[in-house]
């Protein structure tokens, strides 16, 4: 049914439990995936109270490169576990929504397999969500992998 997966990953453990399930689906369905990892975009000048404050753009690309390294290697080492054929990709975006469904769409992927916080209430409507604005804003089908309950 499925023949290419789009797994955005930010590295943390719920992204990773998602990743996970991605791999899986695309071993049953004979799907290859193309892992994202999307970098933060420091380049943008960061306003503070009182003052305006630019920060060391190097610095931050720097870490967040090395982050994305060690999401999108977890995410190789599983495909060749898995039998599954992977690409990475890590682009730089101020908005990590739109860059997951820019490359979903130039990737020509069939299904977005994405993690969800599981926020509800008031704290899912303040501090919005990532997943959300994908479901709300893709065209593409999106999995939601949600955080089993302790």
């Amino acid at each position: 049914m499925f023949k290419h997966l789009l797994i955005p990953t930010d590295g943390t453990q719920l992204s990773e439990a998602a990743v996970r399930t991605g791999f899986q689906l695309a071993k049953e369905q004979g799907a290859q995936v193309t892992g994202l990892y999307v970098m933060p975009d420091y380049r943008a000048l960061i306003y503070g109270v009182n003052a305006l404050m630019t920060y060391n753009a190097d610095e931050f690309e720097k870490s967040a490169s090395q982050e994305a390294d060690v999401a999108l290697l977890f995410m190789e080492q599983l495909a060749q576990q898995e039998g599954v054929q992977f690409r990475p990709v890590r682009v730089t975006s101020m908005s990590v929504f739109q860059a997951i469904i820019r490359e979903a769409e130039n990737s020509h992927c069939d299904l977005i397999c994405m993690a969800s916080h599981g926020r509800r209430g008031i704290s899912g409507i303040l501090l919005g969500s990532e997943t959300q604005r994908v479901l709300t804003h893709s065209h593409i089908p999106v999995l939601v992998h949600r955080p089993a309950l302790a």
